[in-house]
């Protein structure tokens, strides 16, 4: 049987311990999705690697304009929270000195979609700073990455955004990036940035560098572990060999810690909802438990892409946050996703 990663998790924040109503017994049956939890697959296009990178997401920003409008508008009102409106920073002017193609790639996306470069630049520096899940959906798109008419991965991504937050490399791994929550933050990374200080990578390009350029699962972790970041992170990577998994740990500046799946140990799979693994997870956002409870239930004889979305599916691992469910197998170089919904009685982060 193909090794599933399933590691892969449903793009959520926060939840509840054991507390009615807001859990529920581990789901069953939920595979093919269906049912209020369902809201519908999400659409493929493809993005030529081949043509000049101002030219790559111009069919998909042509259909995706007023959602992307949205979309910024929404993460301009949560940075105005923080900077009063009229004083962000003049944003266009970092876009010369990001690294290529993703400069070159921002530009043709401002382009295409007739947003002020400026704004285009937030929108993809966002996830170094703050998230906004539930204003996300109308953005997510799966996406075909090709060269030479032949895939070299495949990303669920949202449309504009040029970094990668979960891909596969068809039979060769797949990666997952989750937000690491510090008082070393990335906004300290892109302040940094600014004053000149640009020895770190964003964590999105990296990312998108692994899918696009790592050959194999050691490569990829390698670069995961080492590269400095502008932000802490949790990099979950699965690879095509029995035992090959792990959730890395990141600081800005290294890695803190590789857990790795450890089959001699009984640890056949490893997990990651947003909290340092061996560390308490936040009472009142203990996804950790539920879905380790299930995932136990399940047994690693039954894992399947079916299984594993049962588990994505049952509260509160689901949440009102939750944007996207993503499942990959990597040896099959299949990568599925669902838009979702979590009906009340749910958390509401």
């Amino acid at each position: 049987m193909d090794r599933l990663c399933c590691l892969l998790v449903s793009l959520s924040a926060v939840s509840a311990q054991f507390v009615p109503p807001y859990t529920e017994e581990c789901q069953t049956g939920m595979y093919p999705p269906k049912g209020p939890t369902f809201k519908g697959p999400v659409t493929w296009y493809t993005i030529d690697l081949d043509l000049p990178p101002s030219e790559r997401w111009k069919l998909i920003i042509t259909d995706k304009k007023a959602e992307l409008v949205n979309m910024i508008q929404a993460i301009k009102d949560l940075a105005n929270a923080f900077v009063p409106s009229g004083k962000l920073i003049d944003l266009p002017l970092i876009v010369n000195t990001l690294p290529y193609p993703f400069n070159e790639e921002i530009k043709g996306v401002a382009t295409a979609s007739g947003v002020p470069l400026g704004e285009v630049v937030l929108y993809n520096i966002f996830y170094e700073i703050f998230t906004v899940c539930t204003s996300l959906v109308p953005m997510v798109v799966n996406i075909d990455f090709q060269r030479g008419n032949k895939t070299v991965f495949k990303s669920t991504n949202f449309a504009g955004y040029v970094g990668m937050l979960t891909g596969i490399k068809p039979h060769a791994f797949t990666l997952t990036m989750n937000e690491r929550f510090s008082l070393d933050g990335g906004y300290i990374g892109i302040v940094e940035w600014i004053l000149g200080k640009r020895d770190g990578m964003w964590m999105s390009f990296l990312t998108r560098s692994v899918l696009e350029n790592a050959t194999s699962y050691e490569a990829a972790k390698n670069l995961l572990a080492q590269t400095k970041l502008l932000a802490p992170a949790y990099f979950i990577l699965g690879g095509n060999q029995t035992g090959q998994g792990c959730v890395i740990t990141r600081s800005r500046v290294l890695s803190l810690d590789i857990w790795e799946i450890e089959l001699k140990l009984g640890r056949w799979y490893v997990l990651e909802t947003n909290y340092d693994h061996w560390k308490e997870p936040l009472f009142l956002d203990n996804r950790r438990t539920p879905a380790m409870k299930c995932m136990n239930q399940t047994t690693q004889a039954n894992i399947s892409l079916k299984t594993v979305y049962d588990v994505l599916s049952t509260k509160p691992v689901l949440n009102k946050l939750t944007t996207y469910t993503t499942l990959m197998d990597v040896n099959k170089g299949k990568l599925e996703s669902y838009i979702r919904d979590c009906p009340n009685p749910c958390m509401p982060w």
